[in-house]
């Protein structure tokens, strides 16, 4: 460990841990400046590859779902402790359902599916680029099926139950049901 003030190295020690779910926070002292730092330590399980629709396998990348998200809610009241949530959200189910493989339609399903509950623009967004929509019908196709179920958006994955709810809300915007951490069934 490197102090980020003198950049004294290995001169730490350990102050105080705090134990999350997805994240170790460890506050440090530095032995050789006096200063104190923290540090986010993330349990890191076994790397997942993702298989692109090329063919292509690249190492999932929690970044890559993030720029997309932020184009997508680009100018929407939406947190980034809320995209934050959504992306470990997702990197959970991953995690849950598949070992050492994904395909990247599985990741970008289920990024739809919480986005389409936390902000309806923003998932029209998103689908958009996802799905390579090429004109306005493709626009209107989506939005339909949005206005057929205004519960949840129609997403047509075999993926993700059509039965399955949010952890996410909006507060008052939100006409979505808060329900239950969603998980997964394991299909073989």
């Amino acid at each position: 460990m490197q102090c980020p003030y003198c950049r004294a190295v290995d001169t730490d020690n350990v102050v105080d841990t705090r134990s999350f779910p997805d994240r170790v926070k460890r506050r440090r002292k530095c032995s050789a400046c006096e200063k104190r730092f923290t540090t986010n330590e993330r349990i890191e399980a076994t790397r997942i590859s993702v298989i692109k629709r090329d063919g292509l396998r690249v190492p999932f990348d929690r970044e890559k779902i993030w720029q997309g998200l932020e184009r997508a809610c680009s100018k929407r009241q939406i947190d980034d402790s809320q995209l934050e949530a959504l992306i470990a959200q997702v990197e959970q189910d991953v995690n849950a359902t598949f070992d050492s493989e994904v395909e990247s339609r599985f990741i970008g399903e289920q990024v739809m599916f919480y986005l389409a509950t936390l902000d309806q623009v923003a998932y029209v967004r998103f689908a958009s680029v996802y799905r390579r929509f090429e004109n306005v019908d493709d626009f209107i196709r989506e939005l339909q099926r949005m206005k057929q179920n205004p519960d949840m958006p129609s997403l047509a994955s075999e993926y993700v139950p059509k039965q399955k709810h949010s952890q996410f809300s909006k507060g008052k915007r939100s006409r979505y049901k808060r329900g239950d951490s969603p998980s997964l069934p394991l299909e073989e």
